[in-house]
């Protein structure tokens, strides 16, 4: 019974029985708070007062034998059995509360971690290959001679000497083997602070930090143009996927998040979260209080 509403006493006839009825909606809808709640546990208010009074009825209302918590997320009503030892005095009021996110704004957040985790991978492909640049640039001396035996092992296996593999891996393993140890010292460091700048990219993104959203966004539609000519020279699918997640990064945070002002920009933003995040809309949301309310069996 946990989960039901204060007003669970209420007539219930009219309520289809569920799973009877095919659902009119031909997507499904996703209910994020629900997703939060799974993830994160319900944001419960009061669990521990010692009293209700002057505690607000949209939060906490007097049940028999305990007391009906309403979650801030999901806006499920729990009841919670009376305890013999309060960790406070009161409810804390609303001035004290700080409400999760709820609705679009909750939406927002997961997808900037989605973001995040991108990031993430491109982290840790990116540590792996400066490793290996600055390690065989170090030992390029002791390498140089296993290396140039592995690339004439794997030439054997497909005909031909490794001087005429100038396309596909073997040849992109030959240019490697031409460039100089300066040269191969230079692209470790600019890729280690392109790694930095994702990193950065990415804990800005998992806390939802504004800047760090304007940053994606001219980091990722710098590289846009780049991988476009890349598919020019050499079609791959991965390339592909590449760019099409590039491109819908870009069009989420220009467009949904109302980057450089556009579509009402931090404005429209900030009365989005308000809307979807605020006590009005929690208000609006709460049932009438029929009274005291029996306990769960």
């Amino acid at each position: 019974m946990a989960g039901r509403g204060p007003d669970a006493a209420a007539d219930l006839s009219a309520v289809p029985a569920p799973g009877i009825h095919r659902p009119q909606r031909r997507r499904p809808h996703v209910h994020w708070e629900l997703l939060g709640c799974a993830f994160n546990g319900h944001v419960l208010v009061g669990t521990g007062a010692a009293s209700l009074d002057g505690a607000d009825p949209a939060l906490v209302r007097a049940g028999q034998g305990g007391r009906w918590h309403r979650c801030l997320r999901c806006d499920g009503w729990f009841f919670v059995p009376d305890t013999e030892a309060p960790a406070g005095e009161r409810v804390p009021g609303r001035d004290e509360i700080t409400l999760p996110l709820r609705g679009k704004p909750l939406r927002d957040r997961y997808v900037l971690r989605l973001i995040a985790l991108d990031r993430g991978i491109h982290v840790l492909v990116l540590a792996a290959l400066i490793a290996a640049i600055f390690i065989f640039a170090t030992h390029r001396q002791t390498l140089q001679g296993d290396f140039t035996r592995i690339l004439n092992n794997l030439q054997g296996g497909v005909g031909g000497p490794v001087t005429q593999s100038r396309r596909g891996l073997l040849g992109d393993l030959n240019k490697l083997a031409d460039v100089s140890t300066t040269e191969l010292y230079v692209v470790g460091i600019l890729l280690t602070l392109y790694t930095a700048v994702l990193v950065v990219e990415a804990v800005g993104l998992w806390m939802a930090r504004r800047w760090a959203e304007y940053l994606t966004f001219v980091e990722t539609a710098i590289l846009v143009p780049f991988e476009i000519y890349e598919l020019t020279t050499r079609f791959t699918w991965l390339k592909i996927l590449t760019l099409v997640i590039n491109l819908a990064i870009v069009v989420y945070l220009a467009v949904n998040k109302r980057l450089f002002g556009l579509r009402g920009g931090a404005a429209a933003i900030r009365a989005e979260l308000e809307a979807d995040s605020g006590w009005d809309t929690l208000d609006r949301a709460t049932p009438p209080d029929p009274g005291s309310t029996p306990a769960p069996v």
